[in-house]
């Protein structure tokens, strides 16, 4: 199971502690390819459908057809042997806005 970057996977997420997101959920991959085919970890952002999009935290994408929200600042390295199942795979324009808003939240640009 080698995940690429930008695709939405079924990851489980528990234990999770505090305010960490909660469940199995989908989350985007964020990792470059060729570590994600090299290393036991990927980096991913949990999805959620609860809240309303608030640029940069929130970010409005599609998961499987359907309205999802991804939780920027929620990104962590999971091990692969959390990810169950692929479910598609983001936009480029998605993945750009994700990647735009993670910079911006973690005070990068």
């Amino acid at each position: 199971m080698t995940p690429r970057r930008g695709e939405i996977w079924w990851v489980r997420l528990d234990p999770a502690q505090g305010s960490e997101i909660r469940k199995t959920r989908p989350c985007v991959v964020l990792t470059a390819n060729p570590l994600n085919e090299r290393r036991r970890t990927v980096v991913v952002i949990p999805l959620t459908t609860s809240p309303q999009a608030s640029p940069p935290i929130l970010v409005r994408v599609q998961c499987g057809g359907k309205p999802a929200i991804a939780v920027v600042d929620q990104v962590r390295a999971v091990s692969k042997e959390r990810l169950e199942a692929r479910i598609g795979l983001l936009t480029a324009d998605e993945l750009s806005t994700i990647e735009e808003s993670l910079l911006e939240v973690l005070d990068l640009g």
